[in-house]
């Protein structure tokens, strides 16, 4: 497939640049924001599902291929917990408050049933009625820590341990971070779907 351009399906300028970064120069990403500001209802009960929706949104706002990230973290002792649900699992309240349910819902939990995973989903259209979307999906595997460490990222990255580097994910640099993480591991993915060098 030979895209010059793609929509991002996101409001997200941190997302866009993280995305473009890991893209490279051949394709520019443009955000969905250019063209419209109402998001789509996620209604999907999958991080698929989601991905799928908000890439053909965006395909049929702007009459463009785009490209979607659905992402979230999964914790095994919760089942996949927050799952699809992980930027609004405290509510929408924000980071914080998620970390903290977070940890409260793990608080007797040891270290060896902590495992968890960050998950990250991309989906690509051709248009908004493709029938075969291209779909990458990344997994980063670690554990949750008892409190948080570190100062960089955003969401669950302070409570979320990187054993291959024996810090928190909000202990890695943006550059490091963006070498090993689940959506750099989803875009290396997809940069070989579409033949990206």
């Amino acid at each position: 497939m030979n895209l010059t351009q793609l929509v991002l399906a996101s409001h997200n300028a941190g997302k866009l640049k993280e995305l473009q970064a890991m893209l490279g120069d051949s394709v520019r990403l443009r955000s969905v924001g250019e063209f419209s500001q109402v998001e789509p209802q996620e209604t999907g009960l999958s991080f698929v599902e989601n991905a799928i929706l908000k890439a053909r949104n965006a395909a049929r706002i702007c009459g463009m291929p785009a490209l979607a990230d659905d992402s979230g973290l999964a914790v095994d002792f919760l089942g996949g917990a927050p799952g699809i649900y992980s930027a609004r699992y405290a509510d929408g309240k924000g980071d914080a408050a998620n970390n903290a349910k977070l940890l409260d819902a793990l608080k007797d939990v040891p270290d060896a049933e902590r495992g968890a995973q960050f998950v990250c989903v991309l989906a690509l259209v051709r248009h908004a009625d493709d029938p075969l979307p291209i779909l990458c999906e990344g997994l980063w595997h670690g554990r949750i820590l008892h409190a948080a460490s570190g100062e960089q990222g955003f969401g669950y990255d302070p409570l979320f341990w990187v054993p291959e580097r024996s810090v928190s994910s909000a202990e890695l640099s943006p550059a490091d971070k963006n070498q090993i993480s689940h959506r750099a591991r989803a875009m290396a993915l997809l940069r070989q779907r579409l033949g990206l060098k």
